[in-house]
């Protein structure tokens, strides 16, 4: 189960431009309002009280910390999501997954299709037959220990933007990510240690990077 939200700071903002906002959002804080009024305290309704005009361009789940890039503006809004669209906007995570993984030197690629669990929604499953292309870029950072319990620290580039596409390729190759409560609900850690690090658009000239506290 995630955490509370932090309180302090209440908006933690990493950079400011005038055309966007760069959060640094903490695991337990929806990116968006959720149904019902216990899911109204979120990451855009956060920046809107010191930032009316601050719109949002992208999401990251509540359990994972890191980037999210707000517009300021619906014109910047737009721009900005068609960067996205067009993926012209580079993201990269830092992610402990359990267990020894065991990969050669340098990037791998995962290519798994993803669809929605109807069944169990919102979880997703890999299927061959009617899922949707996803693909994953991984490298090995090294080997540590959670709770006396091996595992490995990755960094993660996905190339795709299916939901959940990062926890879901790392539980296919039999690496659930450390607190995953979704997909490995018997973990034991107190968050999910997934946070979105780097987050770059190179045609104007943005490049930020934000470490994990894990």
């Amino acid at each position: 189960m995630s955490p509370a939200p932090f309180l302090d700071p209440f908006l933690n903002l990493f950079a400011e431009r005038d055309e966007a906002l760069l959060l640094n959002k903490p695991s337990g804080l929806l990116s968006v309002p959720g149904r019902g009024e216990d899911k109204q305290d979120c990451a855009i309704h956060r920046a809107q009280t010191r930032f009316p005009e601050a719109l949002i361009v992208h999401r990251l789940d509540m359990a994972t910390s890191g980037l999210l890039l707000l517009a300021r503006g619906p014109d910047w809004q737009r721009r900005l999501s068609l960067d996205f669209a067009e993926r012209r906007v580079h993201k990269r995570y830092i992610a402990v997954v359990r267990g020894t993984l065991a990969c050669g030197e340098g990037w791998q690629l995962i290519d798994l299709p993803l669809i929605t669990d109807w069944p169990k929604r919102p979880r997703q499953k890999v299927c061959f037959e009617h899922g949707k292309p996803s693909q994953t870029r991984y490298r090995m950072l090294g080997h540590e220990l959670h709770e006396g319990q091996a595992c490995t620290r990755v960094e993660l580039e996905p190339i795709t933007g299916r939901t959940h596409q990062l926890r879901m390729h790392m539980l296919a190759m039999g690496h659930p990510i450390v607190g995953d409560a979704l997909y490995a609900p018997e973990d034991p850690a107190p968050r999910l240690l997934l946070h979105a690090c780097h987050l770059s658009l190179p045609e104007r000239g943005w490049c930020f990077d934000c470490p994990p506290e894990f």
